[in-house]
């Protein structure tokens, strides 16, 4: 994991400092969401592993099922395949949306619940928690019944738990002391 991190980074932050110069971070999400999962099925990882096909014919592939024929971005993709990187495209796509929520000064609450949680009540907690974080938020919820009842929120390595297994297990400590 923490290889294909390193290698995708390099990538990402090319490929921002590009859509950002140019206006389109919005653009390039799009298409790099697209080539994640395009990148990310099992018929696609069988073809990119296949030596009977040469790197252009994977790398048009690649360019024909985005449905996208931007000069840059196919340079994109073919550089990308003829590193042999595809298999990045998804590592590659999240580390461009973390770098363009940070240049917006947003970044992601993880909530873990209990039980599911509707959109109205996740934007009113994450209304309050931006307080907390002293920054804009947008939040992904993990349902988790182990903690009972309550939430508890990471925002980075900043962790907020008001849940009832946080409560019970913070008593436990405290009557063991």
């Amino acid at each position: 994991m923490a290889e294909s991190v390193t290698i995708a980074r390099p990538y990402a932050e090319a490929v921002f400092r590009m859509a950002k110069e140019a206006g389109t971070q919005g653009l390039w999400s799009e298409r790099l969401a697209r080539l994640g999962a395009i990148a990310q099925d099992g018929d696609m990882a069988a073809v990119m592993g296949n030596p009977r096909l040469s790197v252009e014919q994977v790398a048009d592939l690649f360019i024909s099922l985005s449905g996208d024929n931007d000069a840059t971005f196919g340079n994109f993709i073919r550089t990308l395949a003829e590193n042999r990187r595809l298999a990045l495209l998804p590592e590659v796509s999240r580390l461009f949306e973390l770098a363009k929520s940070q240049e917006e000064g947003v970044r992601e609450a993880v909530v873990y619940s209990a039980f599911p949680i509707d959109d109205t009540q996740v934007a009113a907690l994450l209304q309050q928690l931006e307080g907390h974080f002293n920054t804009r938020l947008t939040g992904r919820v993990v349902v988790d019944p182990e903690l009972i009842g309550g939430v508890r929120v990471a925002v980075g390595d900043q962790v907020l738990d008001a849940s009832v297994r946080g409560k019970l297990d913070a008593m436990a400590v405290a009557l063991n002391n």
